[in-house]
Formats: structure tokens, sequence, C-alpha cells
């Protein structure tokens, strides 16, 4: 991918996985240090128990970080799909005689397609992840 589009695709990601840390992450580990404190508070409860306890506590945030994982594997793939798709068509180009900066330029296009299609999905893609991460939260 072009240097410029891929620093353009990389600040829009790192924007949106800042915005969940902060109004969604942050939440969810505060209650989950908090209730993992209150497990160690209980001075009747046995080694295990507290053990357990602190898994519950942990278990949401865990669940939390899964789904932004898996949203932008998904998300990373299909742009890779994309952009190869741009260099297969540049390659097919090239092997039908095309002049290399013809290829070249066609292939930037491509690319810059993928680009703005992908950064135009991350408002509904953030949403939903936020509606997920709610209600796990809950």
């Amino acid at each position: 991918m072009a240097e410029a589009q891929q620093s353009r695709m990389q600040e829009a990601i790192d924007s949106m996985v800042q915005g969940l840390e902060r109004e969604n992450i942050r939440k969810m580990q505060g209650n989950m240090f908090r209730c993992s404190a209150d497990c160690c508070e209980n001075n009747t409860a046995s080694m295990q128990q507290v053990h357990h306890c602190i898994e519950r506590c942990h278990a949401p945030l865990a669940q939390a970080q899964a789904v932004v994982t898996k949203e932008l594997e998904r998300f990373q793939d299909r742009l890779a799909r994309c952009t190869m798709h741009c260099n297969d068509k540049a390659r097919d180009s090239l092997d039908s005689g095309s002049k290399e900066q013809q290829v070249k330029q066609q292939l930037e296009s491509c690319v810059t397609k993928c680009v703005d299609d992908h950064v135009h999905l991350i408002p509904s893609m953030t949403k939903k992840m936020k509606e997920t991460l709610a209600a796990i939260a809950q």
C-alpha cells in the first residue's frame, strides 16, 4: 500500500481504537480492578474462591478485548483482500502489455479507492463495537 494511504489508514484506526479505549475499555478496566479488590477484601473466602472471583471480574474485559481484536482482524483482512485485488489487476495489465507508468497510476488509484472505501466503514464498525462493548459491560 502506498505510504500516504497506509499512514491515513493507520491514523483512522488509531483514532478509533483510542476512542474505544477512552470511552469503553477504560471504564471496564476500572470496574475489573474494583471488583478484584473487593474479592481480595473477603477474609472468609478460600484462596481458590478469591481466584475464581477475580477471574469472574476479569471476564467482561477479556471478552471486550477479544471483540475489538476480532473486528480489527476482520477489517484488516478485508483491506488486504482489496489491495491484493489491486495488485492482481496491475499484474494483469503489465502482462497484457500496458506501460509501467500507466499501471503504477492504476495501482495507486485502486489502492486509494480501497483505503477510501475502508475508511468510510470505520464509523459503522465503531458503532457496532461500542454497542457490543456496552452490552458486555452490563
